[in-house]
């Protein structure tokens, strides 16, 4: 007799089903977890993926605003481009607190070694307003950059010395001027409100700067004014009205004014894609272990049908059966959480810790009750979800049934009361998922096309039985015996469709992000690309520059076309602020832009709608808009953009729209105006310059070291040095997306194998059975995994279909990427997960052809 047999026995009556039920589901958990692995796991991956994400959100959030001043820099931020505020502006900062200036631009660094692409940073005796410019040697970063003996002082990044070859004490030039190295930067404050850099941080003195001869009308100089308010002042209140009454009194003024709350908008528009992605990742752990959870239960109930059967024959009814194995389900479920919660609380202070030595990202790691709450409530009802189903189908299954089931099983479904329940559970489960989400339109999205998937894997499940069991009759008995196990009574099929079809559907999503990040963003170069950009070369040395540049490379091809900075203000006369642009063209008004002006279409480009001006074009401002841009902000040829330019405000009429090329590399830009647009305004010229044969690494160093002494104030940006820079961002975000989909796929891998696992009883009977009438271990073998892999094949095309749109959804959508369907990523995804799926199959046969026929049959 069973051991819950004994038990009931043992209670005599049921005075108190609920206390029974606790009673008989104590005593058969008091065996240990065995068999229950799988189960266990599942839970704990699911919460800590969500609890890891909440909790790592709250914490960047909560360091965002605690380190929000030290990251701006200050309390409130002006930024201008080209020009410095004017006497009126500058007194009206000055009335409301004390004010820091700074001016960012790149420059090149001249040594006797060679030159060096640098990002150049002035700054006044007042910076930093907040946090700790960290120097070594350590000293007041005013006298550190003063002018001694003839040359300013500069403080340099660790990397511009090593590729410099320099030491402490060195001198450089920039500019006209001559910079003793004075320290070596080990830490700037409000280095992450400056953006992507692509070269080493050179900081100096306003005066420096000045005596430079770089500031020249045109050239592309950013000055920041950042405004530290009185310490009583100083609320986020008072913030935002200062920011407000700033916009009031200079409302054509130009400049870009940020707040503490918002020091980083690019780095916070960056932690808001990846959360979206960290949100996709929990909630597929949840979707994936829920499976796991209903494989477990079923697996479960089925090795302890005969104590079912006889404990109904005892008198238990149907209601004490469920509470018994809810009641353990939801033990485990408990159990699973409180793990997850363990490793998800702790998943902040491990990230604070990794994330540092990559970019110093504000994290304020801690224990956040709410979040963790959020997750053990997926947690419990995950496991009530999947679990209900197989538990509510045991209720009234009779003794004859549950003994008949091992060879014919009966389709039946549980009764209304465990479906509304399971219905209940899962919708609540889908509301909080979608209500406490970081973004939940994409949670909701994800709950649809979940609910799409699993109906969709069940009906393959269904058709690929169905087509199995019409399928003309085979002479092989190998495959007579492969095709008979996929629609027979009791198939695998549903489970290893629905597992696979998950596990697999997750691993094409991993390989096409993963491909199409390395495809668009990897440090290679397409087909005549330039190997240099030259930024602020001025009009009256353009003739002298392009000389210089046929001497020292006449075979390659020097393009030059005129730019200025400008910003969007209005569009069809509706203030910028006040407009609702898409998520992929947000960026094009939230700060200074490069503009030009031709008078033929741009290389790179087409005409896709209106037609481009004609040569010598007099009248009114036209200007061509690139067509996504235009789309994302709702315009169309004959609507007006207004721009802010040095100040002043131009209003053009939108001409044409364009389709740009622009993984050309080449010289192209959103904003292309007709010559007449900006006549007499001074300006800069941007020039690339292109080898025929590519790049040469040698050829290439020898110019930009000619090249910084003949023109010191034109700025020489190496291509591949850039996209190495972003190839470097880009490689720490495929690795963080490649761990974080990790716990999803070991997810998947371990749902896998516990449908596989399921399955091991009936195939160790099953097999014993083959046996005795005279089948081979090889016969059996090569059955099997022909049933694994013709179920693994036609699995794998939803699963490869089902994964790709959802990688498109997240690089295109979320990413804001252009999406490329890559076969070779996704095939090999899908042979992965074919071949795991013959892989576990087979070795839990193996074990099944192990087994000895006497024993197996007399337990049966």
């Amino acid at each position: 007799m069973t051991s819950l047999a004994t038990e009931l026995v043992r209670s005599g009556a049921p005075a108190a089903p609920r206390l029974l039920a606790l009673r008989l589901a104590a005593r058969e958990l008091r065996g240990g977890l065995r068999g229950f692995g799988t189960f266990v796991a599942c839970i704990a991956l699911g919460v800590m993926a969500v609890a890891g994400v909440g909790s790592f959100s709250r914490s960047l959030s909560d360091g965002l605003a605690r380190e929000g001043r030290a990251i701006l820099g200050g309390d409130v931020a002006f930024s201008l481009v080209h020009r410095e505020i004017g006497p009126e502006e500058r007194a009206f900062l000055e009335a409301r607190g004390l004010v820091a200036v700074s001016a960012t631009m790149r420059a090149m660094a001249r040594a006797k070694s060679g030159a060096a692409l640098v990002e150049l940073k002035a700054v006044d005796g007042a910076y930093p307003l907040y946090g700790t410019l960290r120097l070594e040697p350590a000293g007041p970063p005013a006298a550190v950059l003063a002018e001694k003996e003839g040359a300013f002082g500069a403080a340099a990044e660790s990397a511009l010395l090593a590729r410099l070859g320099l030491r402490v004490g060195d001198r450089i030039e920039v500019g006209r001027m001559s910079l003793e190295i004075r320290a070596a930067v080990d830490g700037e404050p409000d280095k992450l409100a400056s953006g992507l850099g692509f070269g080493p941080r050179l900081l100096v003195s306003l005066e420096a700067l000045r005596a430079s001869g770089l500031l020249q009308p045109g050239s592309l100089v950013r000055w920041h004014y950042k405004l530290q308010l009185a310490s009583g002042a100083a609320s986020d209140r008072a913030v935002q009205a200062v920011a407000a009454e700033a916009r009031a009194a200079f409302p054509h003024a130009g400049w870009e004014v940020r707040t503490r709350a918002n020091a980083s908008p690019r780095l916070e528009r960056d932690i808001e894609r990846f959360m979206q992605f960290l949100t996709l990742v929990g909630l597929t752990a949840l979707l994936v272990g829920g499976v796991g959870v209903a494989n477990a239960v079923r697996s479960h109930l089925d090795r302890k049908r005969e104590a079912i059967a006889t404990l109904k024959a005892l008198g238990a009814s149907g209601a004490t059966v469920v509470r018994v194995y809810l009641v353990q389900a939801l033990a485990l479920a408990v159990f699973g959480t409180g793990i997850g919660l363990a490793a998800g609380a702790a998943l902040p202070f491990l990230v604070a810790k990794a994330a540092d030595a990559v970019i110093p990202l504000p994290i304020a790691p801690s224990l956040y009750p709410l979040e963790l709450a959020i997750a053990a409530g997926y947690g419990i009802l995950t496991a009530l979800a999947f679990a209900l189903w197989p538990l509510g189908r045991a209720h009234d299954i009779p003794v004859a049934a549950l003994f008949r089931d091992a060879v014919a099983p009966e389709p039946r479904w549980p009764r209304r009361r465990y479906i509304l329940a399971a219905a209940l559970a899962v919708a609540t489960l889908a509301a909080l998922a979608i209500l406490f989400a970081f973004d939940r339109r994409i949670a909701a999205v994800f709950v649809v096309g979940a609910a799409a998937v699993l109906a969709g894997l069940q009906v393959i499940a269904l058709a690929i039985m169905r087509a199995a069991a019409r399928s003309p009759r085979a002479r092989s008995t190998i495959v007579r015996l492969a095709v008979a196990n996929i629609h027979r009574p009791g198939a695998l099929t549903p489970a290893v469709v629905l597992s696979l079809g998950l596990g697999l559907a997750l691993l094409v999503t991993v390989a096409l992000i993963d491909g199409n990040l390395r495809r668009q963003f990897a440090a290679t170069l397409p087909a005549r690309a330039p190997a240099f950009y030259f930024l602020d070369l001025q009009q009256d040395e353009a003739k002298r520059f392009e000389t210089f540049i046929a001497a020292r490379a006449p075979q390659a091809t020097l393009e030059r076309v005129p730019m200025l900075r400008g910003r969007i203000v209005a569009v069809k006369g509706v203030p910028a602020e006040r407009l609702r642009p898409s998520s992929d063209a947000a960026w094009v008004l939230q700060s200074d832009r490069g503009l030009t002006y031709a008078d033929r279409l741009p290389e790179g480009s087409r005409v896709v709608s209106g037609e481009w001006w004609p040569a010598g074009y007099d009248g009114p401002p036209l200007v061509s808009l690139e067509r996504r841009i235009a789309a994302g902000l709702g315009v169309a040829v004959g609507d007006s953009v207004t721009v802010n330019v040095l100040g002043r405000d131009m209003t053009a009429q939108i001409a044409n729209l364009r389709a740009v090329d622009w993984q050309s590399l080449g010289i192209n830009f959103v904003l292309v105006f007709s010559p007449n647009a900006f006549r007499g305004a001074p300006h800069t010229t941007i020039a690339t310059l292109t080898y025929p044969d590519g790049g040469d690494e040698t050829r290439e160093l020898s110019l930009i070291k000619a090249l910084a002494e003949s023109f010191p104030a034109v700025t020489v940006v190496r291509v591949r040095e850039a996209l190495e820079a972003v190839g470097k961002l880009v490689e720490n975000l495929l690795v963080a997306v490649r761990s974080a989909s990790l716990l999803s796929v070991l997810a998947a891998i371990l749902v896998l194998g516990g449908a596989l696992g399921a399955s091991h009883r009936h195939r160790v009977y099953e097999a014993v059975i083959l046996k005795t009438l005279g089948a081979t271990r090889g016969q059996l073998l090569a059955a099997y995994g022909l049933e694994y892999l013709l179920l693994g094949l036609v699995t794998a095309i939803f699963g490869m279909l089902m994964g790709s749109l959802a990688a498109w959804y997240v690089v295109a959508e979320i990413m804001n990427l252009r999406f490329v369907w890559l076969p070779g990523a996704a095939l090999a995804a899908a042979s992965a997960a074919v071949a795991l799926t013959v892989v576990f199959g087979l070795s839990g046969t193996l074990t099944a052809l192990s087994q000895k026929a006497a024993p197996v049959l007399r337990h049966r």
